[in-house]
């Protein structure tokens, strides 16, 4: 897949799961990279348990990338959290 097919699926993904996850966008940059970030998570999750990861710019990456995304996000939030409390 291209740099641009990669930033779009980024994009994407990263903004639903940021809307899934905490009800609002966390930015177009912070989306695309959590999106790209979560399409990687998400491919190496659904490797490890045997499923196909994200093999284009299709439904099914799309899939596995917001499913990759949501878990980066909800571990971003999670350290996030705890280190503004602590401060």
């Amino acid at each position: 897949m291209s740099i641009i097919g990669w930033l779009v699926l980024g994009l994407i993904a990263g903004f639903i799961a940021s809307k899934i996850v905490n009800k609002s966008g966390e930015g177009v940059v912070l989306d695309i990279v959590l999106g790209i970030v979560g399409a990687v998570v998400g491919g190496f999750i659904f490797n490890a348990v045997g499923h196909v990861g994200v093999t284009g710019f299709n439904l099914w990456s799309m899939v596995v990338a917001i499913i990759g995304a949501i878990v980066v996000l909800v571990i971003y939030h999670a350290v996030a959290g705890r280190s503004r409390s602590s401060l």
